[in-house]
């Protein structure tokens, strides 16, 4: 038997005890690569297209384009010129692909070539492609809020009054649709067929809805709040909260893994959280993995089980003027990267 001196006993006990501590915040997610892939603008949604192992970055200013990159290697994989844009969904069983530009722009998602442009009012922002029947809603702010296109067909449905200004919307599948609401501070449910709204959820002291992510095995939806930072999990069936959870400060995206039954949350401050649900009724943080500041929009590559993140390096921002909202600084020049999220 080793015998152990005081000091060496006291030094064993606080690296076992410092282990301990950091092993579960560290948990087993974690940035496996990073890509600068660099290019001037702005930039809001990232969209994985898991079938067609694509990529694609809305990039907006002077230079305004579709990015696509390997979703694999992550390397540039072509661009579609002249598109200002907010994001892309992409209908992988006609391969055409949208962006919510204005007018909104329909693609070929394998030659990249644009098939068509449909005439929508509002400004088109956030975008949901619905495989229950093969229909793509363009959100917008301003009204309407949502605008029903026919993947198939580029056909203009209709449009959908959601009671206020939309950010991120979900699908069970079934015919239903959940949108969170972030103007109302509610989520507004809707009925697929009838494209018609058929409830709002409050969410109680809980303001600014930015991010959603759906269980829709289990109809539990996270309701990715940023006024408090919270997430607030609710059943989708009736709206009843269920507990809220802490995540990081400046949320704009979510999503739900539904394999390993986890939710992640994108922050603007450098953070992914990831939400463990253990039941229906039982979640806890299970882990706060640190991207990189701006990373507050998300994707999932269902393929590999992967979190893709998006980004930039920011000057110092210039002087707010009095009652106005503070601003970014400028951004650093080839700076933007793909950050890639896994076990």
């Amino acid at each position: 038997m080793i015998r152990l001196g005081p000091l060496c006993t006291s030094l064993l006990t606080l690296f076992i005890a410092s282990y301990l501590s950091q092993s579960p915040a560290e948990g087993p997610y974690r940035v496996l690569r990073t890509a600068k892939v660099g290019g001037e603008g702005g930039f809001d949604y990232v969209y994985a297209d898991s079938t067609g192992r694509r990529l694609y970055v809305a990039r907006t200013g002077s230079t305004q384009r579709i990015s696509v990159f390997d979703l694999d290697t992550l390397q540039p994989a072509g661009t579609i010129p002249d598109i200002s844009a907010h994001g892309v969904a992409v209908d992988a069983q006609s391969h055409h692909g949208f962006a919510t530009s204005k007018p909104v722009v329909m693609f070929d998602s394998e030659t990249l070539k644009i098939l068509s442009t449909i005439d929508v009012q509002g400004n088109p922002d956030g975008m949901l492609f619905d495989p229950f029947n093969r229909r793509i809603y363009i959100l917008s702010h301003a009204a309407p809020n949502a605008t029903v296109i026919d993947a198939a067909t580029g056909s203009v449905l209709g449009t959908i009054d959601l009671g206020g200004a939309p950010e991120e919307a979900a699908t069970d599948g079934k015919g239903h649709l959940y949108v969170d609401i972030v103007d109302k501070d509610n989520v507004a449910v809707v009925d697929a067929k009838t494209m018609q709204v058929t409830a709002h959820y409050g969410l109680g002291e809980n303001k600014t809805p930015a991010g959603l992510a759906f269980d829709a095995k289990n109809h539990v939806l996270f309701v990715e709040c940023r006024n408090p930072a919270v997430s607030v999990i609710m059943d989708a069936r009736d709206g009843k909260i269920i507990t809220t959870l802490p995540i990081g400060t400046g949320v704009d995206g979510a999503s739900f893994l539904p394999e390993t039954k986890e939710a992640f949350s994108s922050q603007g401050d450098g953070t992914l959280t990831v939400i463990k649900e253990s039941s229906p009724t039982a979640f806890e943080v299970e882990q706060t993995v640190k991207t990189m500041p701006s990373a507050k929009t998300m994707t999932i590559d269902s393929k590999t089980k992967h979190v893709l993140l998006i980004a930039a390096e920011f000057g110092a921002p210039p002087a707010a003027e009095p009652g106005q909202r503070p601003r970014r600084g400028p951004m650093a020049p080839g700076s933007f990267t793909i950050l890639e999220v896994g076990k």
